[in-house]
């Protein structure tokens, strides 16, 4: 069996990952990672056939469309060829020995921001929220003590086993039916 090249747009420990991992299950293909971060970077190394295949969200069904995948689809030709939906518990992690009162900021990336918006109104109603790229790599950009020490991401429960974070609370989307779809792309053929 072939091994397919399969661009992630997301870090190690991503939701991205995890589609990626439950696509190729599902479809009986054995696949390497690449882990491009970004909707940008999976298009580009698609357009480049760096990889055969890449994978990315397009909509989650409380957060709304993923911008920046739009604004990367509308930069490149591709074509699509599957789909992979993935139930998406978030979770907000911290650096070990950090409680709960002491976190000063909340890190993730739009979508996990707007994911969770009731649960950071009734626990965090006055802090900063950024945006970031990912929510796995800010998990391992505060692991890695690229973030403020005293910083919270939302992100996967994985990527606090990856990184060593601690779990501060679990399932902290505002709905269980919290469900994303990632479009599976490869090159488009047509000059």
């Amino acid at each position: 069996m072939n091994i397919t090249i399969l661009g992630v747009s997301g870090a190690v420990g991503s939701f991205s990952e995890e589609a990626a991992f439950e696509y190729v299950k599902r479809v009986g293909i054995k696949a390497t990672m690449r882990y491009l971060i970004d909707m940008e970077g999976v298009l580009a190394a698609i357009d480049a056939g760096e990889v055969d295949i890449g994978i990315f969200p397009v909509v989650n069904l409380y957060g709304g469309l993923v911008m920046q995948a739009f604004k990367a689809m509308g930069r490149y030709l591709f074509t699509p060829i599957d789909e992979q939906w993935l139930l998406v518990n978030q979770c907000l992690l911290a650096l070990p020995g950090t409680s709960k009162n002491e976190i000063n900021q909340i890190i993730s990336h739009s979508q996990g921001l707007a994911q969770c918006e009731n649960y950071l109104k009734q626990n965090f109603r006055d802090l900063e929220y950024i945006e970031y790229i990912d929510t796995a790599k800010a998990a391992h950009d505060l692991a890695e003590g690229r973030l403020p020490l005293k910083s919270a991401v939302i992100a996967p429960k994985q990527a606090a086993h990856i990184y060593n974070l601690k779990i501060i609370d679990e399932n902290i989307q505002d709905s269980n039916r919290n469900l994303t779809a990632f479009i599976i792309a490869k090159k488009n053929k047509v000059k």
